[in-house]
């Protein structure tokens, strides 16, 4: 084990008989403030109690302002939220492998505490410090932060940093490095958080929660799957579920567009169009979304667009584009069984092919297209979806960065993919463990995705219940589908406080129903609210009955 230079320690109580001797079964918190004056309890943090969880600084910050940026690479980027006086807490989990980074954490700790704890998920590749200071997945513009709420917050970089020009794949090389990625880093942070809170108020946390979404969604499953004791509510955000189904599936899918494959931009608009005009009015309004993503799968035939023979340019696509679509469409084989059974990756669905792009993301030409057609090595203009996916291939599955990949066979390199998927796929249906000590969990599903297919999330929810059975199911976790909404929240109405609907029912026992989402303007203070629609527990989708199209109140959810 590597370890920090030793350094001697006052009287302290290292950090494992901490986190025993605190258990949530034992102790239960209370709503508090820091023990003494909150400057020198803060600094005081720095003292270490252990070898191998090192606090680097810890320092008070003042209360800051609510501010809105122009520009961001997602809407919910652009707003930083008020925040109160709390204390910020750097610090970093030394490696047993010399060779391998350390997993680096802040913790962020209100002076005024309610006795909740949050822990932030990451995204992509991780390879960044998740500071826990911005807003939670699908979280209300206008709405006050956890940590403004009391709770405190924190994230990791889990155990590796991105430097720049280099991929972001390049750390799975090192073992350690790849294992905290895959989880140990987020349970190692939960316990070196939890120890922290205990230093600061004198107690461990009434409540924990996670929330992560894409990469961050799959932690939050991780949680529940890997270590059900650690966490009392879960929300996961478009989780990147079969892990490995998804980097093969998002390769392949750039394979398709190689060459003649490539869709330019405006034909682009012409394919979401065509989606339009096929399934718009099919949930009973016209209102330039598909609500009934699934059906119009069903439905939409690429084909139609076809060119006639001697036509060409941007209003009809040819043969080889065709194949590029229903390639992505279609499930991805492999050629065995991965972790739990699963042997393929789901495709994508339909609609939102054109939604803007925020920054770097939004619709086709963001995660599949790029503004140019695949390179090798991957290039900065091509679809993030084959910038991770081939990426992956060269350094987490052949593990050779010079693989041309389109020579790449699954088959050739087995072992290696069924030790990813039992590290990665949070694919495990049997959530009793976590449902039987009470934990909740709620999924959610942005059906015009297209960095990883929503189907695999549905897939997952229809498996545990079909593992636990629906009623007990039921009993601690939800499934909801947002219709028009892209990855990361834009396209259509996605946002809606899920901690408080977590916090609702772990804490006073009310199980949430049909909800209901807001797409707003990023303009502060007010946030205007542009449109509004419910929010339906799978299978259910909207339905329009009656009035403005706008306003969640004239749809009702149903199958």
């Amino acid at each position: 084990m590597m370890q920090w230079p030793k350094i001697s320690l006052r009287a302290c109580t290292c950090l494992a008989s901490l986190i025993a001797a605190t258990s949530l079964s034992a102790v239960e918190a209370m709503a508090a403030k820091m023990t003494g004056d909150p400057a020198a309890t803060c600094s005081d943090l720095i003292r270490p109690t252990d070898n191998v969880v090192r606090v680097d600084s810890a320092s008070m910050i003042a209360p800051t302002p609510l501010a809105v940026a122009e520009r961001g690479p997602t809407p919910a980027a652009r707003v930083t939220p008020a925040n109160p006086e709390f204390c910020k807490v750097l610090g970093q989990i030394a490696p047993s492998d010399p060779n391998a980074p350390p997993i680096k954490f802040q913790v962020n700790l209100p002076v005024e505490w309610n006795g909740r704890s949050l822990q932030y998920g990451g995204g992509g590749f991780n390879g960044v410090l998740i500071t826990g200071l911005a807003l939670p997945p699908a979280h209300p513009f206008g709405a006050p932060s956890p940590l403004a709420q009391g709770f405190v917050t924190y994230g990791t970089d889990s155990g590796h940093e991105t430097k720049p020009g280099e991929p972001p794949q390049v750390f799975a090389l090192n073992d350690e490095a790849f294992e905290n990625f895959a989880h140990r880093s987020y349970k190692r942070v939960r316990d070196a958080a939890v120890a922290l809170m205990v230093r600061a108020y004198g107690n461990p946390p009434k409540k924990l929660y996670f929330m992560g979404s894409s990469e961050g969604g799959r932690e939050g499953l991780t949680m529940a799957q890997r270590y059900p004791e650690d966490f009392d509510g879960i929300f996961a955000r478009v989780p990147v579920i079969n892990w490995v189904g998804l980097q093969h599936a998002g390769t392949r899918s750039g394979l398709a567009t190689m060459g003649e494959g490539w869709i330019r931009p405006a034909q682009v608009e012409l394919v979401a169009k065509a989606v339009l005009q096929t399934c718009d009015k099919a949930d009973g309004a016209e209102d330039s979304l598909v609500l009934d993503p699934v059906g119009c799968k069903a439905k939409f035939q690429p084909e139609s667009l076809r060119c006639a023979s001697g036509q060409s340019g941007d209003q009809c696509l040819t043969d080889a584009q065709i194949t590029a679509i229903e390639t992505l469409h279609a499930t991805y084989k492999f050629p065995f069984t991965l972790e739990n059974g699963l042997d393929d990756y789901p495709g994508w669905g339909v609609s939102g092919e054109n939604t803007p792009a925020f920054g770097p993301t939004g619709g086709w030409i963001s995660w599949w297209l790029g503004k140019a057609a695949p390179a090798q090595p991957p290039a900065p203009g091509n679809g993030i979806a084959w910038i991770y996916g081939a990426g992956g291939i060269q350094y987490v599955f052949a593990r050779n960065p010079k693989l041309d990949v389109t020579m790449y066979k699954p088959e050739d390199h087995k072992e290696r993919l069924l030790y990813v998927s039992k590290l990665m796929d949070s694919t495990n249906p049997d959530l009793s463990r976590f449902g039987a000590r009470g934990g909740k969990l709620v999924i959610l599903e942005y059906m015009a995705d297209y960095a990883q297919s929503p189907y695999a999330g549905i897939r997952y929810f229809e498996n545990v219940q079909r593992t636990l059975g629906k009623e007990k199911t039921a009993e601690f976790a939800r499934l909801y589908t947002a219709p028009g909404v892209d990855h990361v929240g834009s396209g259509a109405p996605a946002n809606v406080d899920m901690l408080a609907v977590l916090v609702d029912w772990v804490e006073n026992g009310k199980a949430p129903g049909d909800l209901e989402v807001i797409e707003q303007k990023v303009e502060a203070p007010a946030f205007e609210t542009l449109r509004s629609l419910p929010l339906c527990r799978w299978p259910a989708w909207p339905h329009y009955k009656s009035g403005q199209v706008n306003l969640a109140a004239s749809f009702h959810c149903a199958p």
